[in-house]
């Protein structure tokens, strides 16, 4: 089953809070993907989300104070390496139960 976790950007939030949900999904979508096996949305709509957080990073800078390090050279292109901590694994497992 797939599921469009997609929110719109309202005018209420900021840059830097759009880059601190894109982070987060790709930090909880990661794990799911890659270690449970368990994919909750398509490729194409990971890979949506990927670039766009790489495009906002491009225009308004990776520093948020939000696994900075981690994202300093985000380019979409996969992630395998992307750390989960028990705040992710438990968001993670939420999702899939």
């Amino acid at each position: 089953m797939l599921i469009d976790m997609g929110a719109r950007m309202t005018p209420v939030q900021t840059v830097g809070e759009r880059i601190k949900q894109r982070r987060y999904q790709m930090l909880i979508h990661s794990y799911l993907y890659y270690q449970l096996d368990a994919p909750l949305v398509s490729d194409d709509k990971w890979q949506a989300w990927a670039d766009e957080l790489a495009a906002l990073q491009g225009g308004y800078g990776w520093r948020i104070g939000f696994y900075d390090e981690v994202f300093a050279d985000w380019d979409g292109s996969t992630g395998y390496h992307l750390p989960a901590n028990d705040d992710i694994i438990k968001k993670a497992k939420r999702l899939t139960s």
